[in-house]
């Protein structure tokens, strides 16, 4: 097992049979966590729970905005529905 400085190319690891690392010392072990094994543990459960506090929490800011949005939209259409008509451009003075 050659370890000496070559001062051109750095170190020499040695022969392909034995190229300078040393033995292994430990036995290395794996094992899976848990998060891993059952990735959707619990998932359905949170998912209808947790929607509905999300939805109770937020319900209030964005709910009265979409309803203000709604009723002005439906009653620009139907005034301009009622000025596109007969009735509403004789009220409006224009011609028929």
């Amino acid at each position: 097992m050659g370890g000496h400085l070559d001062p051109k190319n750095g170190v020499f690891l040695g022969t392909w049979g034995d190229l300078g690392c040393p033995t292994p010392q430990r036995i290395t072990s794996y094992s899976m966590s848990p998060n891993r094994q059952r990735p959707l543990a619990g998932a359905g459960h949170a998912a209808i729970f947790n929607t509905f506090r999300r939805f109770r929490h937020q319900v209030l800011y964005v709910a009265p905005p979409f309803i203000a949005a709604y009723a002005l939209m439906n009653w620009a259409i139907e005034r301009n529905e009622y000025l596109n008509s007969k009735p509403g451009r004789l009220l409006e003075g224009g011609e028929e």
